[in-house]
């Protein structure tokens, strides 16, 4: 049987990269699944894709009302709400701290972080009274340590982090599981655009990107839509039943460190030597 076999999620997000890979993932496990977006071309052509069991909604993370009114859409269309994936992202505003831009700082933190304390504040007050539920959060990397993201986003996310922790205990008692998931480099368009790339040609950035990065993380591959897909469907079911209150790293090992080999060939090259005289010591 399908691990989220009549399940009813909630995904924010969900019209493109992580989030699109993870309507498609739990639509495949049974899961019925309310895509919530801003992206209203892109939601609606997706739900018509994959069927009755989805639904498009246009949900500004950042309005209190429009978030309340996705979770209530999911439970008036489908009787109950199982899942949420607090997943609305993009890289904000970036910079020197000295020129950065309030308002720019204010859209980014309203996104990244009030976005998912509203998806939980609403998602909690269903799942305390249907007798419980999941709450998943996308975190990154860049709250976990500092050099992977511009300043404002990773506050933002260690905030995720954390008041993923705090929400676990909070809501425990009531049934609920809260987790989130620390992506590292995955493959999407978000990601182009914090390098800059122009939107014209994002798309076909996406291959050349995961051969350029590939030899990044210690696995020898960035990380696809996919990877974190699967790991929020593993949360979103029965078989992560005794998790809760964690940060969960996906990033192939990223995070994790290097091999001392680099170190050496990183020495070989300075002092101009053969780094097979290093040997891995």
């Amino acid at each position: 049987m399908p691990r989220l076999e009549n399940q009813v999620a909630l995904i924010t997000g969900a019209a493109s990269g992580i989030g699109e890979g993870t309507v498609r993932k739990f639509v495949a496990e049974g899961a019925r699944v309310l895509i919530a977006d801003i992206q209203d071309e892109r939601g609606s052509a997706l739900a018509e894709e994959l069927g009755p069991g989805t639904a498009y909604l246009r949900t500004d993370v950042a309005e209190e009302d429009a978030v309340a009114a996705a979770v209530n859409h999911a439970v008036e269309r489908w009787g109950r709400l199982d899942v949420i994936f607090n997943n609305a992202g993009f890289g904000g505003v970036s910079g020197p701290i000295e020129d950065l831009d309030m308002a720019a700082y204010d859209n980014t933190m309203a996104v990244l972080m009030r976005g998912v304390f509203l998806g939980a504040k609403h998602a909690a007050k269903q799942m305390k009274a249907q007798g419980g539920g999941v709450i998943i959060n996308t975190a990154s990397i860049a709250g976990l340590q500092a050099g992977f993201g511009p300043v404002v986003y990773s506050a933002a996310k260690a905030a995720v982090a954390h008041m993923s922790r705090c929400l676990a205990v909070e809501l425990a008692p009531f049934n609920i599981r809260v987790n989130a998931i620390c992506p590292g480099i995955i493959i999407t368009n978000i990601f182009t655009n914090a390098l800059g790339v122009p939107a014209n040609v994002r798309e076909a950035m996406l291959p050349k990107l995961d051969t350029a990065l590939a030899s990044w993380a210690p696995m020898g591959r960035a990380g696809i839509p996919e990877d974190i897909a699967n790991t929020a469907a593993w949360l979103a079911s029965p078989e992560a039943s005794y998790v809760t209150g964690q940060a969960i790293t996906v990033d192939g090992g990223l995070t994790a460190g290097r091999q001392i080999s680099e170190l050496g060939e990183r020495l070989a090259s300075a002092f101009g030597i053969d780094p097979a005289a290093l040997g891995n010591r």
